[in-house]
């Protein structure tokens, strides 16, 4: 058992499962808070249903890659790192075995949100439907708009990882739609939109012979990264910004510190470097996402308390 469980861990990145999360606690605190309604039951089915469908996109993902050639590519090509999981590139597992797992995922995810829709209304199809498609055709053709660089792959991951799950969370909680829950997904959503495109510097040579026109292809490394630090500026200014409009309370702002580190490392990088530099601007990237997620999730919880 602990063979598979480790096996599925790491097929699925288990490991990066809370910046799927952090959100959909966010939504629920949101209901809390502003409606003073919470049902246990449907939060624990919301996050089970976000949890797998968060694994079917990093495998779906994966499973793409390896069959578009941008995983070949990257394992192929000197000095660059991959960020996929290397089961399939690694000859690991069988195409056939890692696909059955992936949409496995989406069945369990389907099956949460139809569970849902009986209790909390049909638009959670459209907010789990929105998220299965945008995490289908990110890679898969025709479409493969994470292909096609113009920002498109990072519109679809602010909604995919802030927008969706907060608003569907908050949804499935008290049955309505809210611009409040919009501004709380802000913040958590533009740093997981951070945090997945830092990653595109680990390898974007290998993004760049597989046809891959990720932005940091198309733009290259000095713009990207002029671009990498507006996101963090822009996710910290809708902070204080749901702060000044009373979405979250003035003590959210100590989710500010969680800038300071990853702001720290962008200090360290030349104009153009190395795949590993950008090994610690991808770490700092991720705590910062979790950290200021959980000290939003905790100022909320506080106000909800007293």
């Amino acid at each position: 058992m602990n063979k598979i469980w480790s096996t599925f861990r790491k097929a699925s990145r288990f490991q990066v499962i809370p910046v799927m999360l952090v959100p959909v606690f966010l939504g629920a605190l949101g209901a809390f808070i502003w409606k003073g309604v919470f049902h246990p039951v449907l939060f624990v089915i919301t996050l089970i249903g976000a949890g797998a469908a968060h694994l079917f996109s990093n495998m779906i993902n994966d499973l793409w890659d390896y069959r578009n050639g941008a995983d070949t590519a990257a394992k192929d090509t000197p000095e660059v790192i991959s960020t996929n999981s290397g089961f399939l590139s690694g000859g690991v597992m069988s195409e056939r075995s890692f696909a059955a797992i992936t949409w496995s995922l989406l069945g369990l995810a389907v099956v949460c949100g139809v569970v849902l829709s009986l209790f909390s209304g049909w638009p959670v199809i459209v907010f789990g439907g929105l998220g299965g498609l945008i995490a289908y055709f990110y890679v898969a053709p025709p479409i493969r708009f994470g292909y096609r660089g113009k920002g498109l792959s990072e519109l679809a991951i602010l909604l995919s990882f802030g927008v969706l799950p907060v608003m569907g969370s908050y949804y499935v909680q008290t049955g309505d739609l809210s611009l409040r829950s919009v501004l709380l997904s802000m913040p958590i959503g533009l740093l997981t939109t951070l945090l997945l495109f830092n990653h595109h510097f680990l390898h974007w040579q290998a993004d760049k012979q597989a046809g891959k026109n990720t932005l940091v292809v198309v733009w290259g490394e000095k713009r990207a990264l002029g671009f990498s630090k507006t996101l963090l500026f822009l996710a910290y200014g809708f902070l204080v910004l749901a702060v000044v409009l009373g979405v979250m309370p003035w003590y959210s702002l100590l989710a500010l510190l969680t800038a300071i580190p990853l702001y720290r490392v962008y200090g360290r990088l030349a104009e153009h470097n190395p795949s590993s530099a950008y090994l610690p601007l991808m770490g700092a990237s991720q705590q910062a996402s979790v950290r200021c997620g959980v000290i939003m999730m905790a100022a909320l919880l506080v106000q909800g308390l007293i």
